[in-house]
């Protein structure tokens, strides 16, 4: 089903429903930088925007892509910033003083969470930002609402004059439903700004007046939180649950026979309605992902109104804080649902399932550079740093180069913070994207505090992890807008960088002795390791597949290609080594580093 038509339904992933909401929400300004789980909405704007007139961009970073929608929202436009969880942490700084602000035209900022972290390197829990900024937020449960719930939240932002919180977690970002196509709503693409220096510079002075504006709107918030039809209660029976989210689905799959307090305006919460709810049940269960947020604020409820009623969740231990909840969660659910006296916390499951791990692709160029590097490395005493992007994979054997990881761009930082306070040479790891995302600046901070790193950027022409988006090293052509790449190497020699070499990582013999220089320069070095990642030539149908063939005549079962390389297409068959046709792409990397030339790369 194309998303663009109007009328009728369609079979949709949660991210596809949200582009939906946004067409007719009549949203014309987005921006992001790309992350799991929130990467399809990107993927799917960057081919539509132009049609549907919205003006769309993968900014930099976060903290970016949240400003120049927050500029878009002040001139009376409808805009639409997003990101994964952790990328929320880059946009807080300028997301706090826009709380004060506040916007003209309607503004969403859709945090998508991953509990259980499937793909990030936390699962925090983003509705505190909520409470942490004054901010209203909504939580749909399904793709169906996740669609729906956008032109509620866009009328509630331009009623309030604040942008909205929008949080989804994973299994509404990558579940499908059915979903009903409903009519648009025509908004202006271009507005205009007027001036407003008391709301809109906060300086101190107005700062402080700003402050007491949005508590005011955070009370008429919790006035429309009370009559939301997104805050409804279902069922009967004396025992309750109160639920948000994709919780709320599970419930309704493992219950029946209950009465449930489902909460999608979750800030401010309706405090009257669930106190209202709660009086007269026997007890009361808050199921929620993942933290006490709900049910610490229930217990608050409960005492400020003298109501007795236990309440059992994460805080009794009835259920998990940690992960997503899963069917076996739920059973437990059902079980508590059924006891007639005072429960017991239950045992939490053990429940063991088969592990796949990731690892890097076939011909993976990074494969190369991590070669290279350690055999550069010797017998050297190093902290590797690494950073978040496919290359974070370099932990696995036989690589084992990430010994700390801790954020977008945190890599090169850390690298001379371990260079000042140990004796150990440290060196960093980043990918292109990453680098323009938050790299610059510890690059910058490197230099001019003199630390003595060796930082490798992986520039692999793409944001590959999220799925192959644009950033500022590709280019930009789409949305009728064509830029040129920035060249990397130019880049960090403009930064005042003594030291910047670029190398194919796939010829790592001579990566492994441009490495070998950089290791021993006295001062900041940078190696480009500048090679396409296959996966994005095979997309743009640019991949030339050449087979390499193991000549076992010439073969001395050293193993040095599987112990240097590890490619998953070098098969060990006994003592002997063999390529797997079916995923050799014939990159060389293999042939390279044979020390008797046994690999023979075909044509």
């Amino acid at each position: 089903m194309n998303i663009l038509e109007d009328g009728g339904k369609g079979l949709l992933l949660g991210n596809e429903a949200i582009v939906r909401g946004l067409i007719e929400a009549g949203v014309r300004f987005a921006s992001t930088y790309p992350g799991t789980p929130s990467s399809e909405i990107g993927n799917i704007l960057e081919e539509i925007s132009e049609e549907e007139g919205m003006y769309f961009e993968f900014s930099s970073n976060e903290k970016i892509a949240l400003e120049v929608s927050a500029a878009a929202a002040a001139a009376g436009v409808r805009s639409f910033a997003f990101m994964k969880h952790v990328g929320l942490n880059v946009a807080a700084d300028p997301l706090m003083t826009l709380a004060y602000s506040g916007v003209v035209g309607g503004m969403l900022v859709l945090s998508a969470d991953d509990p259980s972290a499937h793909s990030s390197q936390n699962e925090q829990d983003n509705r505190y930002y909520a409470l942490l900024s004054l901010l209203p937020m909504m939580e749909p449960s399904t793709p169906a609402e996740a669609k729906d719930m956008i032109r509620y939240a866009y009328e509630v932002s331009e009623e309030l004059t604040l942008p909205v919180l929008y949080r989804t977690t994973t299994r509404v970002n990558h579940a499908r439903s059915i979903v009903e196509f409903g009519p648009r709503t025509d908004t202006p693409a271009k507005g205009r700004f007027t001036k407003d220096d008391k709301r809109f510079v906060n300086i101190p002075a107005f700062a402080k007046l700003n402050r007491v504006r949005l508590l005011e709107l955070n009370k008429k918030a919790q006035e429309l939180s009370e009559r939301s039809p997104h805050n409804r209660i279902e069922g009967s029976g004396d025992t309750g649950v109160i639920t948000s989210g994709v919780s709320y689905t599970y419930v309704k799959e493992f219950t029946s026979d209950t009465s449930v307090l489902k909460l999608g305006f979750t800030n401010p919460l309706p405090e009257k309605k669930i106190a209202d709810f709660i009086r007269g049940k026997r007890f009361v269960i808050v199921v929620e992902e993942l933290d006490p947020f709900l049910e610490d604020q229930i217990f608050r409820i409960c005492a400020q109104n003298g109501l007795s009623v236990p309440i059992y969740g994460k805080r009794s231990g009835h259920l998990p804080r940690e992960w997503e909840y899963s069917p076996d969660t739920m059973k437990r659910l059902k079980d508590l649902i059924s006891v007639r006296d005072m429960p017991t916390p239950l045992p939490p499951a053990d429940v063991k399932l088969p592990g796949r791990p990731a690892t890097l692709c076939a011909g993976c160029p990074h494969r190369g550079m991590f070669a290279a590097t350690k055999k550069a490395v010797g017998k050297r005493d190093v902290v590797y740093c690494t950073d978040i992007g496919c290359y974070t994979l370099g932990l696995q054997p036989p690589f084992q180069a990430a010994d700390f990881l801790i954020c977008m761009g945190g890599g090169v930082g850390a690298a001379g913070g371990f260079d000042k306070s140990t004796d150990q040479k440290a060196i960093a790891f980043i990918g292109d994207s990453t680098f323009f995302h938050s790299g610059v600046g510890p690059l910058t901070s490197s230099l001019f505090n003199d630390h003595k790193i060796t930082a490798v950027i992986l520039d692999n022409r793409t944001t590959a992890m999220t799925g192959h988006q644009p950033n500022p090293g590709t280019g930009r052509s789409f949305g009728g807008i064509d830029t040129e790449p920035i060249d990397m190497e130019t880049l960090v020699k403009g930064l005042g960088i003594k030291f910047v070499r670029t190398v194919d990582p796939y010829d790592v013999k001579a990566a492994e002795k441009v490495m070998k220089d950089a290791l021993e320069f006295d001062g900041t070095a940078v190696v480009v390791s500048k090679c396409p990642c296959p996966l994005e030539l095979k997309r743009n149908k640019q991949l030339i597949i050449r087979e390499c063939r193991v000549d076992q005549s010439k073969c001395i079962h050293c193993h040095i290609c599987v112990k240097t390389i590890a490619c998953p297409a070098l098969v060990k068959k006994g003592d002997t080594v063999e390529t797997d046709p079916t995923q050799c792409i014939g990159c060389g990397m293999c042939a390279n580093v044979c020390p008797k030339g046994a690999i023979e790369v075909g044509r």
